[in-house]
């Protein structure tokens, strides 16, 4: 499980007009790691990711290959943070990561919160229709952490395990479960949210689909 890339961005206009942060770009060197996310990192929607939960995004880089697979070329992936994400891993998905999951990365410790929901604003940065769909029906989505320890890292080193969260609940299960397109399980979900490290942003999500 290395991270291969460490990635941050800065607000800049989509295609469509819209202002956003998701092209990022990966550093060189050592980089802290705060409660607040990567450090040069912003975040511009804060509604909808940011800290405390949702911290720090990780987006699997085999993921990538795939969407090229499914899209053809897409010149925003050809480079990590491609994806908005602050992490680009190898050996790592969102079977392999559960609700609550604890990792060393570097000196920091981050636990895994929730998986991320697919938003327009994927399709705008990469100019291409239909991913989205295609996300929410293979679940690979990615995922955010919160920052229990603050720290220093840099691209190649491991995620390494600490301890186990919800073993029940991986982030595509979860993931499946509040934003896919299938039934609602509402014992599932109610299982689901009350998760003792699970972010508020997905309570608040899944607790939608149980009205």
């Amino acid at each position: 499980m290395i991270v291969s890339a460490i990635c941050v961005g800065d607000g800049a206009m989509l295609p469509t007009g819209q202002l956003s942060a998701i092209a990022k770009r990966a550093v060189e060197g050592p980089v802290i790691i705060g409660h607040a996310g990567v450090v040069g990192d912003t975040q511009v929607d804060r509604r909808h990711h940011g800290y405390p939960a949702m911290a720090v995004h990780l987006y699997p880089a085999e993921n990538y290959e795939w969407l090229q697979q499914q899209f053809g070329p897409l010149a925003p992936l050809a480079a990590p943070g491609g994806m908005g994400e602050n992490l680009h891993s190898f050996g790592i998905d969102e079977d392999a990561v559960c609700i609550g999951d604890r990792f060393r990365l570097g000196t920091a410790v981050i636990e895994a919160s929730q998986p991320r929901q697919p938003c327009a604003t994927i399709e705008r940065h990469l100019s291409t229709r239909g991913v989205i769909k295609a996300i929410v029906a293979s679940g690979r989505c990615g995922m955010f952490f919160r920052v229990l320890e603050d720290g220093v890292s840099e691209a190649g080193d491991r995620l390494e395990l600490l301890e186990r969260g919800s073993t029940d609940w991986s982030v595509r299960r979860a993931f499946r479960h509040v934003y896919g397109d299938g039934r609602t399980d509402k014992a599932a979900i109610a299982a689901l949210v009350a998760l003792p490290r699970v972010s508020d942003r997905l309570v608040r999500d899944a607790s939608k689909r149980l009205r």
